[in-house]
C-alpha cells in the first residue's frame, strides 16, 4: 500500500496533515522525528512529510532532521519547522529577522513553474505561525512564494524531490491548501488517490481472515460507535466465529440498549449475547456520590459480568475484537502487546483471561471510522452516535444515582436529542446532553409551588474533544427544550446552559 509520512516534530497540527493526506485519499501516518532511519526507509514511504514544531530551530534540543532522510530519493515536504531543518540541513540560511508572522497573511506565488503552487492563484491568503524564517534557500533551490515579512515562504527543487513552505497548508484558514498537498502527493510523489474507505474495508477482512483462521472471537460492545464498527468488520470477515458481549447495565440513553440488539442481532445477524445487569449495577452504585469511585465500581462490576460470561459461554474463544483508533495509538506512543490483559472498553480484564488482539481500526480517525460504518450498513443512529462516556449517565448525575434520578435524566436527555436532531445540528455538534445534579429548588407551575431538580444543558462543538466550545445555539431552539423538559418530565423544574468551553471546562460535568 502506498503511504506518506508525516514527521512529527512536536506540531500542534501533525494530526491534521495526516487527516488532510487522507482526505486526498492517499494513506499517511504520523512517526517521531528521530524514527530510526532503517525502520523508515524499510516501510518504503512514497512520501514524507516534515511538520511544524513549537520551537525554533536554534533553540537547545530543538528536534533535528536526520539528514540520511534527505538521501533516500524520496520526495520530501517540509511545513514551517520542517521547511526550516530541511533548509538547515541542505545548507541553506533560517534567521530570526525580528518580524514574526502569526495568523492570516498575503502570499505571492513567484514562479508560474511550481510543482506545488501549480493551477494556483498567483495571490493568496495562508496561515502563519513563526518567529524564524529561511532567508537564502539551499544551492538548487528556486524560490516560489513570499510574503512581505517571508521573502521565502515557498521553495522547490523538483529534480531532487524537495519542497518547503512556511506557511501551513493544512488549515481550513490557508484556502488552497488542499490542492498545495494534492500537488504534492499526486505530482511530486505520483500518487494516485486509491485509499478509500472500500479498500479499507477489503484489507481489512483479508487481514482479520488470516490472523483468525477458524478460532472464535469475541467482542465486548459497549454500544459506542467504535466498537460498534470495530464488531461489525470482524463480523463481515469471520461471520458466525465472532461472539459479541454487551453488558448492558443500565445507564444508557433511551433505546440505546435495544437499538444495539436490533443492529447486531436481527439486522446483521451476529451471535449476541446481550446481559441484562441494570440492577446489579445500581446496587453497586447505591451511596456512591464521587464521579471516579462511580467509574471505578462500574468497570470493576463490568469485569465481573464480562468475566462469568466468559467462563460460561466464551471459553473457547482465542482472539478479543478491540476498537481502539488511530489517535489512541499515536498519544499511547509505545507499540501494543499482542496478547492483553486488560480492554480499554471494559476498564480491564481479568488477570486470567488471555486474548490476542484484534484491532481492526487502529489506523483509524474517527470520521474514517464513522465513513467504514455506513459502508458497512450500520444504521444511522449507531454510526453518528455522539461520544458517550462509558459509565454512562452515571457520571451525568452529579450525587448519588438512583433509579428515579436515571429516569429523570434519561426523559430529559431524550428531550435535547430530539430538538438537536429536528434542528438538523446532530452531526455539526460535538457532544450535547443533559445532566443532572442532585440538588433541588423551588420553582412555580401553574398555581403551585414545586420542589424539583434542575437540569444543565450542555452542546459543545470541536473536532477531537481535545478542545471545545460551547455551542450557540438558538435562543427558540433553548426555549423549545427548557418548555419541553419543564412540561414533559415530572420533577424537573428548570433548565440552565452551560456556556463554559475547555479549557477551562471539561466537555463532562464528573
Amino acid at each position: 500500500m502506498d503511504k506518506v509520512f508525516v514527521l512529527d516534530f512536536g506540531a500542534q497540527y501533525a494530526q491534521l496533515i495526516a487527516r488532510r493526506v487522507r482526505e486526498c485519499h492517499v494513506y499517511s501516518e504520523i512517526v517521531p522525528h528521530d524514527i530510526p532511519l532503517k525502520e523508515l526507509s524499510g516501510q518504503h514511504p512514497a512520501g514524507i512529510i516534515l511538520s511544524g514544531g513549537p520551537k525554533s530551530v536554534y533553540s537547545p534540543g530543538a528536534p533535528s532532521l536526520d539528514p540520511g532522510i534527505l538521501k533516500l530519493g524520496i520526495p520530501v515536504l517540509g511545513i514551517c519547522y520542517g521547511q526550516q531543518v530541511m533548509a538547515q540541513g541542505l545548507g541553506g540560511e533560517v534567521s530570526r529577522t525580528g518580524v514574526a508572522e502569526f495568523g492570516k497573511t498575503d502570499l505571492k506565488v513567484n514562479s508560474s513553474d511550481s510543482v506545488l503552487f501549480s493551477e494556483l492563484p498567483p495571490e493568496q491568503t495562508v496561515w502563519m505561525s513563526h518567529n524564524d524564517s529561511v532567508t537564502g534557500p539551499p544551492e538548487g533551490f528556486h524560490v516560489t512564494a513570499s510574503t512581505p515579512a517571508s521573502p521565502v515562504a515557498g521553495f522547490e527543487d523538483p529534480e531532487r524531490g524537495f519542497y518547503g513552505v512556511q506557511f501551513h497548508p493544512e488549515v481550513a484558514h490557508t484556502p488552497f491548501g488542499l490542492d498545495l498537498l494534492k500537488n504534492f502527493l499526486y505530482e511530486a510523489c505520483d500518487l494516485l488517490p486509491k485509499w478509500t474507505m472500500t479498500s479499507v474495508i477489503e484489507t481489512a477482512i483479508e487481514q482479520i481472515r488470516a490472523q483468525v483462521g477458524t478460532d472464535r472471537v469475541a467482542c465486548g460492545l459497549s454500544g459506542g460507535v467504535d466498537s460498534a464498527v470495530a464488531a461489525a468488520l470482524v463480523h463481515r470477515a469471520v461471520g458466525d466465529q465472532l461472539t459479541c458481549v454487551f453488558v448492558d447495565h443500565g445507564l444508557m440513553r433511551a433505546g440505546e440498549g435495544e437499538a444495539v440488539e436490533t443492529t447486531f442481532r436481527r439486522h446483521l445477524g451476529a451471535d449476541l449475547i446481550h446481559v441484562k445487569a441494570s440492577d446489579r449495577f445500581l446496587e453497586k452504585l447505591a451511596g456512591v456520590t464521587d464521579p471516579e469511585e462511580k467509574r471505578k465500581t462500574i468497570g470493576e462490576t463490568f469485569i465481573r459480568v464480562f468475566e462469568e460470561v466468559a467462563r460460561d459461554e466464551l471459553e473457547d474463544a482465542q482472539f478479543l475484537v478491540q476498537g481502539t483508533l488511530y489517535p489512541d495509538v499515536i498519544e499511547s506512543g509505545t507499540k501494543d502487546a499482542a496478547k492483553i490483559k486488560s480492554h480499554h472498553n471494559v476498564g480491564g480484564l481479568p488477570d486470567d483471561m488471555k486474548f490476542t488482539l484484534i484491532e481492526p481500526l487502529r489506523n483509524l480517525f474517527k470520521d474514517e471510522v464513522r465513513r467504514v460504518g455506513e459502508e458497512l450498513g450500520l444504521p444511522e443512529e449507531i454510526v453518528w452516535r455522539q461520544p458517550f462516556p462509558g459509565p454512562g449517565l452515571a457520571v451525568r448525575i452529579i450525587g448519588e444515582v438512583t433509579p428515579e434520578r436515571l429516569d429523570l435524566l434519561r426523559a430529559a436527555d431524550q428531550v435535547v436529542f430530539q430538538e438537536i436532531k429536528r434542528a438538523g445540528l446532530l452531526r455539526e455538534i460535538w457532544q450535547s446532553f443533559a445532566v443532572l445534579p442532585a440538588v433541588r429548588s423551588v420553582g412555580v407551575m401553574g398555581d403551585e409551588r414545586t420542589y424539583g431538580y434542575p437540569i444543565v444543558l450542555r452542546a459543545v462543538t470541536s473536532e477531537d474533544a481535545m478542545t471545545a466550545d460551547w455551542a450557540r445555539l438558538d435562543y427558540d431552539l433553548l426555549e423549545r427544550i427548557s418548555n419541553r423538559i419543564v412540561n414533559e418530565v415530572p420533577g424537573i423544574n428548570r433548565v440552565v446552559y452551560d456556556i463554559t468551553s475547555k479549557p477551562p471546562g471539561t466537555i463532562e460535568w464528573e
